[in-house]
């Protein structure tokens, strides 16, 4: 009979398998920690670019502020400079309002009428003066409504009073700046 023993070739295969199964774990733990350093190496790319990219929109964003910056002062120095020539167009336009109050005033101004203040107001007008009779001042009113430059006269007050021994009525009265009346030619 023969003999064979099982025992050893059995061990023998066991040590073949394990040898086996210790080199598909190193290579599968190679495979594994090359495809983590793999993974790892494109996600950080990833990142750095994308980090690289923030930067690169932050700059720009700063640029953009700084010219928002610089549009926002403009259009500031651009609404003052605007407000300026308002001012200075209306001044251009209400400079001879003084000189043709006066003037007008003078034409409307009946004889025994004297003014002691004028005030304007935007378009209103005060009027403080003395009349020799109530009748002088009633055809003050008269004339200053039928005035091309003025309009709505008021009297607010009219008083007798006693000025260097003549007797006297002190008047009180307001009236409004028309706009200037269109003359042939169709200029103000």
């Amino acid at each position: 009979m023969i003999r064979i023993n099982l025992l050893p070739h059995r061990a023998e295969k066991r040590k073949a398998r394990r040898h086996q199964f210790y080199g598909l774990l190193g290579t599968v733990s190679i495979l594994a920690g090359l495809i983590v350093f793999l993974v790892y190496t494109i996600i950080s790319g990833y990142i750095t670019s994308q980090e690289a990219k923030n930067d690169f929109i932050k700059k720009e964003i700063a640029v953009l502020d700084k010219q928002i910056d610089q549009i926002r002062r403009l259009k500031e120095q651009t609404q003052a400079m605007l407000a300026r020539k308002q001012i200075i167009e209306s001044l251009q336009r209400d400079r001879a309002d003084a000189v043709r109050l006066l003037s007008e005033l003078v034409k409307q101004m009946p004889e025994g009428v004297y003014i002691r203040s004028v005030k304007q107001d935007g378009v209103r007008i005060s009027l403080n003066g003395y009349a020799q009779s109530n009748a002088r001042v009633s055809t003050l009113m008269r004339n200053i409504e039928a005035s091309p430059w003025l309009e709505k006269p008021q009297l607010i007050e009219i008083k007798a009073i006693t000025l260097d021994k003549r007797r006297l009525n002190e008047f009180n009265m307001t009236a409004a700046l028309k706009g200037a009346p269109v003359e042939s030619g169709g200029k103000k």
